[in-house]
C-alpha cells in the first residue's frame, strides 16, 4: 500500500508555548507532499520530520491568522536559497493574496521559482486540486475571518492480481495491468479465464479531513461522511465555551460530536489554547463522546 502519512509540526493556538508550535502539517500522499498552514517555527519543526521540503508542490492555509501563516516568508525564501527551480502553488481564502504578494516583493523579489496564488471559496464545498492520485475538497468553516479547511482523498486505485493465478496461466507481465482494467485473459488453448477469478479488489480509499479553526459546523459530517482520520481543533473544553464562541473556535465536546456524526474511524485533537497545561482534559472529554480518539502532538506520525 503507498503511503498516506500525516506529520504533525504544530497543534497549538496564537500563543507558542514550550509544549506546541502553531498550526503546521505535512500530508505525505503517495510520496507527494502538502503542506497544510504554516505557523511560525515550521521550518524548524520539519527538519524533524526527514523530508524534503523542495518537493512540497502545493501549500494549503486555512485562514489569514498570525497562527496559521507568519512562517511562510521564511519557507518560500529557504526555498529559493535552495535553487528551486518548480512552481508552488499556494491554495487559500482570497485575502490572504496581498498578504503573499507582499512576501514576494519585499522579501524574495529574484527567485528562480514562480509563486501561484490560488484562491479558495470559503462558502463553498467543492474540488479544489485533483491530480492522478488524489482529490482536495474545501471545507468551509465558521471562524471570525473567511477560513477553509480541506478534505483530502485518494483516487481508487486498480485492482491487485492473484500472483498464484499469474503462475498458474503464465500470465505475461505485459497482460497484467489490462487485467487490472477489467480484462478476462485467453489461455493459448483459447479457454476464456473471468476477470472475476484473476483480482482481488483494489485497497480501501484513504481520506483525510483537515477542520481548522472553526466553531461548529454542521454540515462537516456530510462533507467528511465516513473519513479515515478527521483533524478537528479543539481549543477548548466545554467550561470554556464562552470563550469558543467568542473567538470562533470549538470545544472538544464539539470536535468529538461532529467526528460520531461523520462516522469518522479516528479523531485528532488539535489547537490547543496554551491555558492547558494538561490537555489529556481535552482528550477525556472528547472520549467520552467518540471513543476512538486521539491528542496532536509535535513529531507525531500517523499513517493511513
Amino acid at each position: 500500500m503507498q503511503p498516506f502519512e500525516i506529520h504533525i509540526l504544530g497543534c497549538g493556538s496564537a500563543l507558542p508555548t514550550p509544549r506546541h508550535l502553531p498550526s503546521a502539517q505535512v500530508v505525505n500522499l503517495r510520496d507527494k507532499l502538502l503542506l497544510i498552514d504554516c505557523g511560525e517555527g515550521t521550518q524548524i519543526a520539519w527538519r524533524h520530520t526527514g523530508l524534503n521540503w523542495q518537493r512540497i508542490s502545493h501549500i494549503f492555509l486555512s485562514h489569514a491568522h498570525g497562527d496559521h501563516v507568519f512562517g511562510l516568508p521564511g519557507l518560500i525564501s529557504t526555498m529559493g536559497l535552495m535553487g528551486r527551480t518548480s512552481p508552488l502553488y499556494i491554495h487559500g481564502p482570497a485575502n490572504l493574496r496581498n498578504y503573499i504578494e507582499f512576501t514576494i516583493a519585499h522579501f524574495c523579489p529574484d527567485m528562480d521559482y514562480e509563486v501561484q496564488f490560488c484562491p479558495v471559496d470559503t462558502t463553498k464545498h467543492a474540488l479544489i486540486f485533483e491530480d492522478r492520485s488524489m482529490e482536495v475538497w474545501s471545507l468551509p468553516l465558521r471562524h471570525r475571518v473567511p477560513c477553509s479547511g480541506y478534505l483530502i482523498k485518494e483516487k481508487p486505485g486498480l485492482p491487485h492480481i492473484r500472483r498464484e493465478m499469474i503462475d498458474f496461466y503464465e500470465i505475461p507481465t505485459w497482460a497484467i495491468n489490462k487485467i487490472k482494467a477489467g480484462e478476462d485473459w485467453q489461455t493459448p488453448e483459447g479457454d476464456i479465464i473471468p476477470n472475476s477469478r484473476l483480482i482481488t479488489p483494489p485497497d480501501p480509499v484513504r481520506s483525510y479531513a483537515y477542520c481548522s479553526d472553526t466553531m461548529s459546523v454542521p454540515e462537516l459530517a456530510e462533507w467528511c461522511h465516513d473519513v479515515t482520520l478527521m483533524y478537528h481543533e479543539a481549543t477548548y473544553a466545554t467550561s470554556e465555551i464562552s470563550h469558543a464562541d467568542k473567538y470562533g473556535h470549538s470545544t472538544a465536546a464539539q470536535a468529538a460530536a461532529c467526528a460520531k456524526s461523520a462516522n469518522a474511524q479516528r479523531l485528532m485533537l488539535g489547537h490547543f489554547s496554551a491555558r492547558y497545561e494538561d490537555e489529556n482534559l481535552l482528550l477525556n472529554e472528547a472520549k467520552a463522546i467518540f471513543e476512538n480518539t486521539i491528542l496532536a502532538q509535535e513529531r507525531l506520525r500517523i499513517a493511513l
